[in-house]
């Protein structure tokens, strides 16, 4: 009997902790649109990106406000809020989707996990389906959150004016790292 007492509250304790959801606001999206041979470096961090995962379920959201993208130099801050994405008129850049091999995740125990994502990004007013491998890290009840792809620039409605081609690249690379923590 207390062997299956004991069974019963293990496998209650490990669906709780896969039904839990995770949440920051202090995650981080990178890019990198440096074109190739440029001696410019066109890069940008943004650490105030908010994001849900269910791991019960492998919903996932991102949430990121354009105008909190930093650069090395104000200038090309400015020409990315006004210029390409055009910040005042399409202020945030949105994710929601579906961690489509949930299952193979644990989210209750340590350890790194492939995870595959899919689902809808909208970015500059156009909503594009996208499909991306990433990492699921736990580590002592915390989760990190890892992806790494790119974004044609082009596929967005973003122009990249022929007089900086030279520097700005149509393909950007873009580097996820968020660190989740439970949420209450």
């Amino acid at each position: 009997m207390k062997k299956y007492l004991f069974l019963f509250s293990l496998l209650a304790i490990t669906a709780t902790a896969s039904a839990q959801k995770y949440f920051t606001k202090n995650g981080t999206i990178s890019f990198d649109a440096t074109a190739s041979g440029s001696p410019e470096n066109i890069t940008a961090d943004n650490r105030t990106v908010t994001c849900v995962v269910d791991g019960s379920n492998g919903n996932i959201q991102f949430k990121s406000t354009m105008k909190a993208f930093t650069f090395e130099r104000a200038l090309m801050q400015e020409h990315f809020n006004e210029n390409y994405v055009e910040s005042d008129k399409y202020p945030e850049a949105v994710f929601k989707g579906v961690i489509t091999n949930v299952s193979t995740i644990s989210f209750g125990k340590d350890g790194s996990y492939p995870a595959t994502v899919k689902g809808k990004l909208t970015l500059h007013g156009v909503e594009k389906e996208v499909e991306s491998a990433g990492t699921i890290i736990v580590a002592k009840g915390k989760v990190t959150a890892k992806a790494n792809f790119n974004v044609l620039l082009s596929d967005y409605n973003i122009k990249v004016p022929s007089v900086v081609a030279d520097k700005v690249s149509n393909t950007a690379k873009i580097a996820v790292n968020c660190g989740l923590e439970p949420l209450k």
